[in-house]
């Protein structure tokens, strides 16, 4: 992992529910832009010396934003992020969404096998995250929809 001041770090949950923290890069203390980093977590303002793990991201540049108007275009990376836990016929599905900001968007879906059936771990797998991505884009339209509606002053439905 190599990062630079002004970089975005992202370390996801290893657990279902858990949270997703996220900071800017104030200071790289490796050579070469490696770790560890001083980070300044967007959630509390604290820093805090960091040697990320296989659950962290880097985001260069800090996060870009979309380019509207004639101006130069730039891209934006989200990311989401799936976390599976089985218990038993259950299986549990946290979808998370890394979209550039301090607020994250978050969602579950479960499956459960029939106690007849044989086990196979995909299929459970397959459907808990389809139902939690469905949900997750359910809950991304709610809040583009929400934002609409403050800036014009309108309910607004977007159509997907």
């Amino acid at each position: 992992m190599k990062a630079s001041e002004g970089d975005r770090l992202v370390l996801a949950s290893s657990v279902v529910d858990g949270a997703v923290r996220d900071g800017t890069i104030v200071a790289v203390r490796g050579p070469d832009g490696s770790p560890p980093y001083m980070v300044r977590w967007f959630d509390t303002g604290e820093e805090s010396m960091v040697f990320p793990g296989p659950d962290a991201h880097v985001e260069h540049g800090g996060g870009a934003h979309h380019g509207h108007g004639g101006g130069t275009a730039t891209a934006a990376t989200w990311r989401v992020q799936v976390t599976l836990s089985h218990e038993g016929p259950q299986t549990t599905a946290q979808a998370v969404l890394v979209a550039g900001q301090p607020d994250h968007l978050d969602a579950v879906g479960r499956a459960r096998r029939n106690p007849e059936d044989e086990p196979d771990v995909i299929i459970g797998d397959e459907v808990a995250v389809a139902r939690a991505l469905r949900r997750l884009a359910d809950r991304l339209i709610d809040s583009a929809e929400d934002e609409i509606g403050e800036h014009t002053g309108h309910s607004a439905h977007v159509h997907s």
